[in-house]
């Protein structure tokens, strides 16, 4: 049986302080919070294996896992025996944003999109970085972090979508600009054109080529209206060749040609 280092006492800073840290610890180390805390608790496991023990049972946490504690809860957390945890986490005060999620004590979050684990682990440094530095704003810009974070999570949980799909909509829109193709973007998820195809279409309710130009006809209307660009300028721009294809494509989505949305304002 394994003996774990025991971290019972937890003393939260002023309400309101945020902090974090990143962790790689042995199966040796635990921590136990028999009141729970005044804040919450955020984690995300880069290797390894960690636990959480609530009164409702136990639930383990692996690589490309968030966990979210609610603040006010009995809890012990630690190593899963045999096992050692690389784990970045952060305490925060409540924000309005976890009225979003669910009233769970405890959420734990299996990120199988890459894109999104890395932009959550980013976040997360950003945090880490931050709090430890203390620069002017420092709070309010680790709050926009986990803001950002629980906002996500709250997506992701309230529409389970396929991770290969997901991943395609990344693909999209990192390479909105070139000449993609649909094997380009199967050989990037790992399927079959025709597997991915049939999957995207299901998910989204879209083919490929239909959510390629929707992004892109969006992309356009954003430069027409807010960056100055003409019709031909944010054609090119978001990467179509043709503008009589684009402009077709442009009324059928926005309802009105691209000149006439550029100068809709001025009306």
């Amino acid at each position: 049986m394994t003996i774990y280092d025991q971290f019972e006492s937890y003393a939260a800073p002023a309400y309101g302080t945020i902090f974090a840290g990143h962790f790689n610890e042995t199966d040796r180390y635990a921590t136990m919070r028999p009141d729970g805390m005044s804040d919450w608790l955020i984690t995300y496991t880069l290797d390894g294996e960690g636990f959480f023990d609530l009164s409702t049972g136990q639930q383990q946490c692996f690589a490309g896992d968030v966990a979210l504690l609610r603040s006010g809860v009995p809890h012990r957390y630690g190593v899963a025996p045999g096992k050692t945890w690389n784990f970045i986490w952060a305490h925060f005060p409540g924000m309005n944003e976890t009225h979003y999620l669910s009233g769970e004590d405890l959420i734990i979050e299996r990120l199988g999109n890459v894109h999104l684990q890395n932009r959550i682990y980013r976040a997360l440094r950003n945090v880490l970085v931050d709090s430890r530095e203390q620069r002017p704003f420092w709070q309010q810009l680790c709050e926009n972090e986990i803001r950002g974070i629980l906002l996500l999570l709250a997506e992701r949980r309230g529409e389970k979508r396929d991770a290969r799909v997901e991943e395609a909509l990344h693909y999209l829109s990192r390479h909105m600009r070139e000449r993609i193709t649909v094997d380009d973007i199967a050989q990037a998820v790992g399927l079959s054109s025709s597997r991915l195809s049939h999957l995207f279409k299901e998910v989204t309710g879209a083919t490929i080529v239909n959510m390629l130009n929707e992004m892109r006809i969006r992309q356009a209307a954003v430069l027409i209206r807010h960056a100055g660009r003409t019709a031909s300028e944010a054609a090119y721009e978001v990467g179509f060749q043709n503008y009589n294809h684009f402009a077709a494509l442009f009324h059928r989505q926005v309802g009105s040609s691209p000149r006439e949305y550029r100068h809709a304002d001025d009306k």
